[in-house]
């Protein structure tokens, strides 16, 4: 029997970012970049785990917005189109290089990446990354976990109950359908978690989610075990908490192993490194510069004056050393823990997934030494999801966790400040809107459905989470103040248009183009006669 359990959890999640009336939009690329950095690699991973014999589980959220565009044609399109154009320029670096031969085998590095990711994408994995996911999911390597429909914060959405019951409950039935079954398990987004969500998440059928640390920890009673092992609720949901050890080796921007200065620097980028003739065709089509994805640089040093050139076989030994000192501290702390509690204990670390391959390029890398290592430590550490620890361990202390969230300070902070907290009053007048249309129209038929399906839709593309982070951050900050008041205008628009019994046809197509997201949501998920079902 082991004597500890290790559950990865990777948070796969991006907003909903699609814009067919223009040929190029600068941040679809974040859905391009995700796929070629993170997605594609650790698909990568997993086959190799396969191919080798080599047992592993772990779990992974495929938010509803993130599955909605891995699916759409227009952007699996799109993707192949830029993975056509980072080839083309591939090639070119290579050439141009050629006179430099540490920089040139970084080149070659790219042309091999983006060659073989149109290979997998297109002949392997036929564009449907979700699929992909799934096979591993219906072998039992990974357990697939759902979200809020578009990431909505829902504790600043909760004055309005339907607003998180339609979060929840679209997420549930895009989820279904996907995946062939249902949802047992769900991360909240930003874990922000305050106790009446229990009834919404026992009506969807879920048994499991997950808090931050001290979401747990200051449950009443206190836990006993603390984050090491899940608590119930009184509902008899399985509550797992954050181990703040293992997140914050991988997490701190001090501590955390992607600063490590032999590791590639994300932020040194050709887009902006090389001279502007040569790289106009590959950035905006308006001239402006832009992240490419094509990086020679290690991050070396913060004081350096100079980077200095990456090495990928440098880097892959560090990650290497990095994956022996992660699994060393996962087995000081079970050792730490033994004995003082009635089963092995278990480690829950939970990052974005992103990370890995994206903003970490040598994460996958990172993961795969992991997962290997731990394979030949199995009397001593498993790697195992929340649903097969529960089926070991169906016995735990029922205790009420608390109000809470990740981020800064861990109780709202990040979506609720100055420079965001205009949106709020929007989205609530916006759902009470969206209840009593909802309501009044509950046996709308034809065009007057459409309608009402579409606002609900528009009202939850303006719930996500990710605008309000934005805001607060700076980065892109006009966008998402865009993306939210677009969304908000729509609705209000069509709320009108629905109140008044005269919807505009034409309008109604166009959002529906451009705002494809849940083409089977149901409106009547805000009706009230709904909760009293």
């Amino acid at each position: 029997m082991t004597k500890g359990y290790l559950t990865l959890v990777l948070h796969a999640h991006l907003p909903f970012v699609r814009h067919p009336e223009s040929e190029e939009f600068l941040e679809e690329d974040w859905l391009f970049e995700a796929i070629n950095e993170t997605y594609i690699p650790l698909l990568t991973v997993f086959e190799g785990f396969k191919r080798d014999g080599i047992p592993f589980h772990l779990s992974m959220t495929l938010s509803p917005t993130l599955i909605s565009m891995l699916k759409d044609p227009l952007l699996q399109e799109r993707y192949l189109k830029r993975l056509d154009k980072l080839i083309e320029l591939a090639g070119l670096e290579v050439e141009r290089t050629s006179f430099d031969p540490k920089v040139n085998d970084m080149a070659k590095m790219y042309l091999w990446r983006f060659t073989e990711a149109k290979e997998l994408f297109q002949n392997r994995y036929g564009g449907d990354l979700v699929n992909a996911f799934k096979l591993f999911q219906d072998d039992g390597s990974i357990e697939i976990i759902t979200c809020a429909a578009t990431h909505g914060y829902l504790p600043l959405l909760a004055v309005n109950e339907k607003a998180v019951r339609a979060q929840i409950s679209t997420a549930c039935r895009q989820y279904e359908k996907v995946f062939g079954r249902p949802a047992r398990g769900i991360w909240l987004p930003e874990c922000g978690y305050q106790p009446e969500f229990d009834n919404y998440l026992k009506e969807e059928g879920l048994i499991f989610f997950f808090t931050d640390a001290h979401g747990v920890l200051h449950a009443e009673p206190r836990p006993r075990y603390g984050v090491f092992a899940p608590i119930y609720t009184k509902n008899g949901l399985a509550v797992f908490g954050r181990d703040v050890e293992s997140s914050r080796q991988v997490w701190s921007a001090t501590e955390g192993y992607p600063g490590d200065p032999v590791y590639r620097d994300f932020y040194r980028d050709i887009g902006f490194d090389l001279e502007l003739d040569y790289i106009k065709p590959f950035i905006q089509p308006n001239g402006l510069r832009k992240m490419i994805g094509v990086k020679y640089y290690r991050i070396t040093s913060r004081d350096a004056p100079d980077k200095e050139i990456y090495s990928l076989s440098d880097a892959l030994r560090r990650a290497s050393e990095h994956a022996d000192d992660f699994i060393r501290r996962r087995l000081d702390q079970i050792g730490r823990l033994e004995g003082l509690i009635d089963r092995p204990p278990l480690i829950v670390a939970p990052y974005d997934a992103e990370l890995f391959g994206h903003w970490w390029f040598e994460g996958p890398e990172f993961l795969n030494f992991v997962i290997r290592k731990m394979s030949m430590l199995k009397d001593r550490i498993e790697t195992i999801t929340p649903n097969e620890y529960l089926k070991l361990y169906p016995v735990n202390q029922v205790a009420a966790p608390s109000a809470s969230s990740w981020g800064h300070k861990g109780y709202s902070e990040v979506w609720l400040d100055e420079s965001n907290d205009w949106i709020y009053r929007h989205l609530h007048k916006s759902a009470d809107r969206m209840v009593n249309i909802a309501t009044t129209f509950a046996g709308a038929q034809g065009m007057q459905e459409r309608a009402l399906n579409q606002a609900a839709r528009e009202l939850l593309l303006a719930q996500s989470s990710d605008w309000a982070f934005i805001m607060k951050t700076g980065a892109m900050s006009q966008y998402a103040e865009k993306r939210t008041k677009e969304h908000l205008l729509r609705f209000n628009h069509l709320y009108e248009q629905i109140s008044k019994e005269a919807v505009d046809e034409t309008y109604l197509a166009e959002l529906e183009g451009k705002d494809n997201i849940f083409p089977d949501i149901d409106f009547r998920v805000y009706a009230e006669h709904k909760a009293e079902a």
